[in-house]
């Protein structure tokens, strides 16, 4: 069953919470290219594309937005000529909303050689050795010259584990940052502006985080920073006590998570947006994600089995090919075999919080993520 169809397009940024059950949570954040359901998944579409999708193809799963990445679009193809050429919309074709991370997450995980400072950080791109300067405001400049309807602040994201000093200092200094990401936005209209919560996984760290952002005011609050290696159990526990320091009446974004379980659990716990490139590069790999659990499609004894992975499947990838023939492709390495697993598991993702939306609609989401997880154990497929 769909959402009911009540929500439109507004002339500037609002978020509507509709139903709770427990910490779980429904509603939709509305702007001018579009309505956002939540929980929502967000497709990464890193460098303006979702790799191995057609735009209408990802529309046409159910998502209401995708994430583009700007330490990779203003190192190619520059965020002045996506500017230029009618911004990152219209150059991608995609005219509904797409949220723009900060850039911060790949300076510190990708980039060559570089120097943090107050001011901000100097780094080495990874394609080509040119020397670039990152600072608040000229991140939110870039996502602004590419469009984005929701921009994201700034911040320092460290390696894990870390000292409980450094993990301090850099959230302090993310702190610092939001400030000036929000004064470099301004208050543009049908446009938003998240802070991000860091702190590793030290629950004080975390609240004083959550608590000086609310202070500065942003229309999202992002948490940041985890799955990064640590324990689901342990990201987790962290979400639960940042949470109650977050403001009921603005959406939640846990960012870069994650695999259905992630999802499921931290819906549980209040989540309300979420992005990662998971789904995608498990596909390209052999794996996909039904509601029977997880297949490894490179495995041998697919190698002849006729029947389609979900003949139940509204998705003609898991509907109407073989896995015998899937299992060719993923070992034979052909394109369309990491396409076709790809559209699988963005369509078990959407489906996955399409689902969670009804169930909290209709105060039964404990026993949705229950049967869910069962369905997984019993692998009937």
């Amino acid at each position: 069953m769909s959402d009911p169809a009540s929500a439109a397009p507004t002339p500037d940024f609002r978020f509507h919470l509709a139903a709770t059950d427990g910490k779980a949570r429904t509603g939709h954040l509305s702007m001018p290219r579009g309505v956002i359901r939540t929980p929502a998944f967000m497709p990464v579409g890193t460098v303006a594309t979702v790799k191995g999708m057609y735009p209408q193809q990802v529309r046409d799963l159910g998502a209401d937005i995708v994430l583009g990445n700007t330490y990779h679009l203003m190192l190619r193809p520059g965020a002045e000529r996506i500017h230029r050429l009618g911004g990152l919309h219209s150059f991608m074709r995609w005219p509904h909303p797409i949220l723009t991370d900060s850039g911060g997450f790949q300076v510190m995980s990708l980039a060559g050689l570089r120097k943090l400072t107050e001011d901000g950080v100097t780094f080495k791109s990874h394609l080509d050795g040119s020397k670039h300067h990152l600072t608040p405001e000229r991140s939110v400049e870039i996502q602004n010259l590419l469009g984005s309807d929701i921009v994201m602040q700034l911040d320092e994201c460290i390696r894990l584990p870390a000292s409980s000093e450094e993990v301090a200092r850099a959230m302090r200094l993310s702190l610092r940052w939001a400030a000036r990401s929000k004064e470099a936005f301004g208050s543009p209209e049908g446009r938003a502006l998240f802070g991000i919560v860091q702190g590793g996984t030290d629950e004080a760290l975390r609240r004083e985080s959550a608590e000086a952002l609310v202070g500065v005011g942003f229309q999202g609050y992002a948490i940041g920073g985890l799955a990064v290696g640590e324990p689901q159990a342990e990201m987790l526990r962290t979400i639960a006590a940042t949470e109650p320091s977050l403001p009921a009446d603005k959406p939640r974004y846990l960012m870069g998570v994650g695999t259905p379980d992630d999802l499921l659990e931290a819906i549980r716990r209040g989540v309300d947006m979420f992005d990662c490139v998971h789904p995608t590069r498990a596909g390209r790999h052999g794996t996909i994600y039904t509601r029977f659990g997880k297949l490894n499609m490179q495995n041998a004894k697919h190698a002849e089995d006729n029947r389609p992975v979900d003949a139940e499947s509204s998705c003609p990838a898991a509907r109407d090919y073989s896995r015998a023939y899937l299992h060719h492709l993923i070992r034979s390495h052909e394109m369309l075999g990491m396409m076709l697993l790809s559209w699988i598991n963005l369509d078990y993702y959407q489906r996955l919080t399409e689902a969670a939306r009804q169930a909290i609609r209709e105060g039964r989401y404990e026993d949705h993520a229950a049967g869910v997880k069962d369905a997984w154990k019993r692998g009937e497929g």
